[in-house]
């Protein structure tokens, strides 16, 4: 194991240079772009085997990337903010095909107005189109998600986004511990799809018409495939907890056993919360988190009983979705309503195009819902 000072999108690079991926189509956009920059240093210098394919955009990163997973390739790309989106139409082909593609998302604001910043606007707004979606709080667990995510992806036939926060995770440099490639290789072990094109022996149809007649049945079967994951993802993690000798649960729980207030976020903004915790806590106080690690599938049971003897919860959303609930507070509240929730839920969105959240500003929330002084919903940190 060494131990190296890494960018979140350098630590997601060194995950893609140990797993040595078949194919990566790469297209540039801020903040993903230092992912295969590092990357294509990495194919020049001869370190992977891994064919490069520069294209012109991004929806064509993803049709060569369903392509070349359809031919039996391991296939990994990245993008982030507009690229994910002008990828919207593949994106859904690779997860109704089945297809194990493993993609770097690096969290960034949607247009209008113009903004290269992050929030969580680019994956939410992608949260239904069949992809599984693994959130990593530092550049450690960007490269650990990276390597569950490829375990994982081929074992269920589904796609996985890994995501960490723009230019906060991805251009902040930390120390990130990398595990001895020959671990990681046999952890992650040879790709062997079962459904391959170049398989001549096997002769197989990807991506046939279907109306009226099948359609309904093929995406049905997705759901139950879906589900299943979260018990595979912890399988997984548990192997990989072997070499790293960390937990890769559904959630991470932080003070949260005797705490009267709970804030539930996602992605570097966990970190800063917890710093705010131990603050509050060398003063008495009873406050804790948490830290959503797997978003796609939700783990809507194990989130409610987590939550369902907490007196007051605090979601905070670097999103919105216009017109109805912001998505992760949605999602809790989902699960909080089968366990017939009867605390104080609060609902705050923060974050939108970068904008900082201070430790300052999460004691603010502690304090006024135990002072009994806060909203229900609100805004964290919007100019009048």
């Amino acid at each position: 194991m060494k131990v190296k000072a890494l960018t979140g999108t350098g630590a997601g690079a060194e995950a893609m240079r140990q797993i040595n991926p078949d194919v990566v189509p790469a297209y540039p956009i801020t903040p993903q772009t230092a992912i295969m920059q590092k990357f294509s240093t990495f194919v020049a210098d001869g370190i992977v085997d891994t064919e490069l394919i520069r294209v012109e955009s991004e929806h064509s990163a993803m049709s060569c990337a369903v392509g070349a997973s359809a031919a039996g390739a391991r296939v990994m790309t990245a993008t982030a903010s507009a690229g994910l989106a002008l990828m919207w139409e593949i994106v859904g082909v690779a997860s109704g095909l089945r297809l194990p593609i493993i993609m770097a998302v690096v969290n960034r604001a949607l247009s209008a107005p113009i903004n290269i910043h992050c929030d969580h606007s680019d994956a939410m707004g992608a949260r239904d189109l069949g992809w599984i979606q693994i959130y990593s709080e530092s550049a450690q667990e960007v490269y650990e998600n990276m390597l569950i995510a490829t375990r994982l992806a081929e074992k269920k036939l589904l796609p996985v986004m890994v995501c960490q926060d723009g230019f906060i995770t991805s251009h902040g440099v930390e120390n990130v511990e990398i595990f001895d490639d020959d671990k990681i290789k046999n952890f992650v072990g040879e790709h062997k799809y079962p459904h391959a094109l170049l398989d001549i022996k096997k002769p197989v149809t990807h991506g046939p018409l279907q109306l009226q007649d099948y359609y309904f049945e093929t995406r049905s079967q997705q759901i139950p495939v879906m589900e299943e994951s979260i018990n595979d993802y912890l399988k997984i993690g548990e192997e990989l907890s072997k070499i790293t000798g960390r937990e890769y649960k559904l959630f991470d729980k932080y003070n949260m056993d005797d705490a009267d207030v709970v804030i539930v976020t996602m992605n570097s903004t966990a970190g800063t919360t917890k710093t705010a915790i131990n603050r509050l806590r060398s003063e008495g106080k009873k406050v804790g988190l948490l830290k959503l690690r797997l978003f796609r599938p939700f783990p809507y049971k194990e989130v409610a009983e987590a939550l369902k003897n907490v007196k007051q919860i605090i979601v905070l959303d670097r999103s919105v979705s216009f017109g109805a609930n912001p998505p992760l507070l949605g999602e809790v509240k989902n699960a909080l309503f089968d366990v017939k929730y009867e605390g104080l839920l609060h609902s705050g969105v923060f974050g939108l195009g970068g904008r900082n959240i201070f430790i300052e500003d999460i004691e603010d929330l502690f304090n006024k819902a135990l002072d009994g002084k806060l909203e229900k919903s609100f805004y964290v940190g919007l100019r009048e």
